[in-house]
């Protein structure tokens, strides 16, 4: 039987035989759907990328004001659509090992504090002009000026030098970092011509696709680059295509009707149903994301640790990971940090609820009245139902929580990072460096708890610059607990990425750093013949 389907398979995969068609022998024998798309997947693996056709994604994440300009990129559309225009200076591989792009080999001094990036060759730009060391050197230079907004700002300021040296860049940081190759795959980091000096959001880089179709809030497209230099890799579709939907049932309804053949941020309370759809794939992993509510330690009544710690208790995390995220995740600790990561602690208590500690502590504050907490349904799948459920489980310590309903559009822009108190997202970072000093970093431009602490920023850098991992790890351990036990985050889950696919998407490849393959679905699948 299973020597059948095998051939059977790659017939599929060469284009002489229907999928419904060897469904449907895969039926007749007795095979679940399940394992015979997953002989599909495999044959199509082993045929190599199929060139051609549009590949169109339907996603959550688009907003009005969304910019092309890579420093300004926090949801899910600028991040993907990035991945398609954009070619970086390294990325990250499936498995976590560097993968050199634009820069060709990367060393460093000794002590970690001199880094040579050595430039590649032949990779041209959408425009014609060849990339070369001064337009990564200038792409760094300008992520590292606050100037730029950039979301990669937090560490980018741990440069103190940049210099070209022929095809080399090299840089001297402030203080040793042995993670600095893997920072640089940030996803802001695209590298564009003279940096993007000349016009940050013109949306020219040297990735597989150049952009045709830039409708903010509305569509994204790109055609492929003749001249990509990894064709062998990326661009195998002749377009792509971004539909904004953040509508989550009119998402789910596109990929049914075909109208899209891949969707992200699948609502887990409908991935059963979904699984029941014939050639549809439900694709989740777990990484480094989690969801948040997210309080300014510096504003009113939130800059009173009384308080912030009363919310914390009063979160029921069981319940909110098991009616939310329906066992797709796993519980956060109010810190930002999971097993995702190297150097991780596992040895710090888990946060549990706690309503009668929690309304001493609020009555303690001395704040009275409603405490109002602003939610919409971009924020993070079922994130209006996460804050229903939390005010009801604050009720029972006494705290009277006001749940605003923002809309979509303009949340990103208007209430995250801006209002004292929220709900929002983070996808993880490649390091516990990367994530601390992206996000609570005191002079990072994303440090959305405004959690502003110059003792926190010293144990950072002096963590940075530990070459020994033991000791780097029990520094990172005394930094979790200051962020868990005084800082402004309730982070009661962290999530899997669910993503699904239509039938007819090929090359899929689950890559824990961030949804949709880290962003590359459109740049690296193919649609199958």
């Amino acid at each position: 039987m299973s020597n059948e389907l095998e051939f059977l398979s790659h017939r599929v995969a060469a284009g002489k035989l229907s999928r419904r068609d060897f469904l449907g022998r895969a039926a007749a024998l007795g095979v679940t759907a399940t394992f015979a798309n997953s002989l599909l997947g495999s044959a199509a693996r082993a045929a190599g990328p199929v060139k051609g056709g549009v590949l169109k994604a339907g996603l959550v994440g688009g907003e009005s004001t969304n910019s092309l300009d890579p420093a300004l990129f926090m949801t899910q559309v600028p991040f993907a659509f990035g991945k398609m225009w954009g070619e970086m200076i390294v990325e990250l591989s499936p498995e976590g090992a560097l993968e050199y792009r634009i820069a060709e080999e990367i060393g460093s001094s000794d002590d970690a504090k001199v880094w040579t990036l050595k430039i590649r060759d032949g990779i041209e730009f959408h425009n014609g002009k060849t990339a070369t060391a001064e337009d990564v050197a200038a792409t760094l230079e300008r992520h590292s000026d606050e100037k730029s907004k950039s979301g990669a700002l937090g560490y980018m300021k741990g440069i103190e030098t940049i210099k070209v040296n022929g095809k080399e860049v090299v840089l001297t940081l402030k203080e040793p970092n042995a993670d600095l190759p893997y920072l640089l795959s940030d996803y802001h980091l695209i590298v564009q011509p003279n940096g993007g000096k000349d016009g940050a959001d013109a949306g020219i880089s040297a990735g597989p696709y150049k952009i045709s179709v830039n409708e903010p809030g509305v569509r994204h497209g790109g055609e492929r680059f003749a001249n990509y230099w990894q064709a062998d890799k990326m661009g195998h579709a002749d377009q792509v295509e971004i539909i904004v939907i953040n509508d989550a049932t009119a998402r789910t309804s596109a990929l049914q009707g075909g109208q899209v053949h891949v969707i992200n941020r699948v609502e887990p309370k409908i991935v059963d149903l979904i699984k029941r759809v014939p050639g549809v794939t439900i694709r989740n992993h777990s990484g480094p994301g989690h969801y948040v509510f997210i309080m300014h330690c510096n504003t009113a009544p939130f800059d009173n640790n009384d308080l912030r710690m009363a919310l914390k208790l009063a979160m029921d995390r069981e319940e909110m990971l098991d009616k939310v995220l329906r066992g797709y995740g796993s519980l956060g600790n109010d810190f930002p940090i999971n097993a995702s990561y190297p150097l991780f602690a596992d040895d710090i208590e888990q946060r549990k609820f706690d309503p009668d500690q929690a309304k001493f502590l609020y009555k303690k504050s001395g704040h009275e009245g409603a405490v109002l907490l602003r939610t919409s349904d971009v924020a993070f799948p079922g994130a209006v139902d996460a804050a229903q459920l939390y005010q009801q489980s604050c009720a029972k310590a006494g705290i009277q929580i006001e749940v605003k309903r923002e809309p979509g559009d303009g949340y990103w822009s208007e209430v995250w990072n801006k209002q004292p108190f929220s709900t929002s997202y983070w996808g993880g970072r490649s390091t516990q460096d990367q994530m601390y000093s992206t996000a609570y970093l005191s002079t990072a431009d994303w440090n959305d708890t405004r959690f502003l602490r110059p003792d926190f920023d010293k144990m950072l850098l002096a963590a940075r610059a530990e070459l020994d991992n033991d000791k780097r790890k029990a520094m990172y351990r005394d930094m979790a607990m200051i962020v868990r036990d005084e800082g402004g985050l309730i982070l009661p889950m962290f999530n899997q990425f669910i993503d699904a696919t239509g039938a007819k998407v090929g090359g899929w490849i689950d890559d824990p750093h961030q949804e949709l393959m880290n962003g590359y679905v459109l740049a690296k699948c193919w649609l199958e013949a």
